[in-house]
């Protein structure tokens, strides 16, 4: 299984992104999609989910700025990012849990705001 993700750049504060990842390979079923990321010195942390039923998750920080969505026939997820903010600099990572339990994970893409 393969995660090939897209989209990270440079952005000044106010702007916006859209990252996308595609899964490829030997996949029945995503149940869940989802883009975590790391800042330089902090953790990896969640910043939106979606399962294959449309349901999303969110990071408080994040909420009412980005968007996250999915193409099941492609098996794809997409996260709008607007509004951005310089603390929304980070290593973007796309993430998929299949239906037996396994997780996948992407290369990661930066993106860095500043002005």
């Amino acid at each position: 299984v393969q995660l090939q993700a897209s989209g990270g750049g440079l952005v000044q504060p106010g702007g916006s992104l859209r990252l996308s990842c595609a899964a490829s390979g030997s996949i029945f079923t995503i149940f869940r999609m989802g883009w975590y990321r790391q800042a330089p010195g902090k953790q990896r942390e969640m910043v939106a989910d979606i399962n294959r039923d449309g349901s999303t998750n969110y990071a408080d920080s994040v909420k009412g700025r980005f968007t996250i969505s999915r193409d099941n026939a492609k098996n794809t997820v997409y996260m709008q990012m607007n509004s951005l903010k310089p603390e929304d600099t980070a290593v973007y990572y796309c993430t998929i849990r299949t239906s037996s339990g396994s997780n996948y994970w992407g290369q990661g893409t930066l993106v860095t705001v500043s002005s």
